[in-house]
């Protein structure tokens, strides 16, 4: 099983590249980034977390800024967005960020998607909350066609577009994995339609036997990465047992000795993890 680290990118925190540095030299696998383009004043929205959102959501940097500082400042990291809020953003601009992030990386990208939380977030895009997962599965689809077409075209309910050019293609074959977020009743068919792997948070408290339902449901290898994971070696017995290919934890937004004290736990987890 592989380790990683997800991270909100903030401008008053360890800037992107300075972090995938230091975890890429500290033996970690993977570092992810969170996405959100801004947070309504509203806050309408109740988040799942608590009933204060930390001011950490409305000021990170961009998503795909931030993943080409990780990708420049590395070498072997794997760089990837957790998750990417593919209904707040237009499919070709998306589709070249994301080809261009893989090919400037040598190919080191993974692209965690979903569609997000705060509705009124969502709604400031164009996008209606009703019919956002039917967006969303649009959009990837319409991605996939332009990494991989030399001439795409894509005719939906929601992305229309008729043989275009679009380079450069991802270095990643067929493109970058495609790691569907969320753990609603339909995730699954998501994940089995247009997914490559299935980017759960830990915090869903059926989350090992959805693993094993999904394994059921697959006529093909679908890799679990997990998200939000305690620094429990219990806890990553378990998920290992489960096939779970990378267990990720959060890292908190702040100084290296805020940050670096979170992830000496995880690396504590991990040591007593591997020594068993």
């Amino acid at each position: 099983m592989e380790f990683g680290v997800g991270y909100f990118p903030t401008h008053d925190a360890v800037r992107p590249g300075e972090l995938a540095r230091r975890v890429e030299e500290r033996g970690q696998d993977a570092l992810f980034f969170a996405e959100h383009t801004h947070i309504p004043a509203s806050r309408e929205s109740p988040w799942g977390g608590g009933p204060q959102l930390p001011r950490k959501y409305w000021h990170t940097y961009d998503l795909f800024v931030a993943l080409t500082d990780a990708a420049a400042a590395t070498r072997r990291l794997r760089i990837g967005s957790g998750v990417c809020l593919v209904v707040e953003r237009d499919p070709i601009t998306t589709a070249k960020e994301v080809a261009s992030v893989d090919h400037l990386s040598g190919g080191r990208l993974e692209f965690g998607v979903g569609a997000g939380w705060n509705r009124e977030e969502m709604a400031n895009h164009g996008t209606d909350p009703r019919t956002r997962m039917r967006l969303l599965a649009e959009r990837i689809r319409a991605m996939q066609a332009i990494w991989t077409e030399d001439e795409a075209s894509f005719s939906g309910e929601f992305v229309t577009f008729d043989r275009i050019w679009s380079w450069p293609k991802p270095a990643q074959k067929p493109w970058p994995p495609v790691l569907v977020g969320g753990d609603g009743p339909t995730v699954f068919d998501r994940v089995l339609a247009w997914g490559d792997g299935w980017f759960p948070n830990y915090n869903d408290r059926d989350l090992l036997p959805r693993i094993a339902e999904l394994r059921a449901r697959a006529d093909r290898p679908v890799p679990v990465q997990v998200i939000g994971v305690p620094p429990d070696a219990k806890v990553l017995e378990q998920l290992e047992a489960a096939g779970v290919h990378r267990a990720t934890a959060w890292l908190p937004s702040g100084p290296w000795s805020v940050v670096e004290a979170t992830l000496e736990k995880w690396e504590r987890a991990i040591g007593e993890f591997t020594r068993r």
